[in-house]
């Protein structure tokens, strides 16, 4: 072993990533990383967003909907302002209805607005206007011919 010769030549090299490569690889991603996190955040706050603001429709439309019954039940229409609290997928919703008068008689004009918190001076998370009539009749007779 003595005459064997060890071959050191550059093109026998053991290829692999140098530490800058490594450390540009590094930086890339941590420059990339709040980026990717930040627009995941919008998302889910997004969606919980929509989930909130669904609810708060379906709180406005019971409202109005209880408002219909009572209207038709005392056959006149509600006019002033009221407001309360609702229970609705485990959480408090705040609600206030305001009623007024319009140009064409027996109509008024409603508005619902919910929040999900008690503080008045935000704006609501959701706004429903709607129009009543003190006539709520029910149709008899519909679909045959009557």
């Amino acid at each position: 072993m003595a005459g064997s010769k060890t071959n050191y030549s550059l093109s026998n090299k053991v290829k692999g990533f140098t530490l800058v490569e490594v450390m540009v690889a590094l930086a890339i991603v941590a420059v990339a990383l709040p980026a990717l996190m930040f627009a995941l955040y919008q998302q889910v706050d997004g969606t919980g967003y929509l989930r909130d603001k669904s609810l708060a429709q379906m709180v406005a439309r019971n409202k109005l909907v209880e408002l219909r019954l009572l209207t038709a039940a005392r056959a006149s229409l509600f006019s002033g302002e009221d407001s309360g609290v609702e229970e609705l997928a485990g959480r408090q919703w705040y609600w206030t209805l305001s009623s007024t008068g319009t140009e064409v008689p027996s109509f008024s004009r409603v508005e619902i607005r919910v929040a999900e918190g008690e503080d008045a001076g935000g704006p609501p998370l959701y706004t429903l206007v709607a129009f009543m009539s003190a006539d709520l009749r029910a149709e008899v007779g519909t679909g045959n011919g009557s």
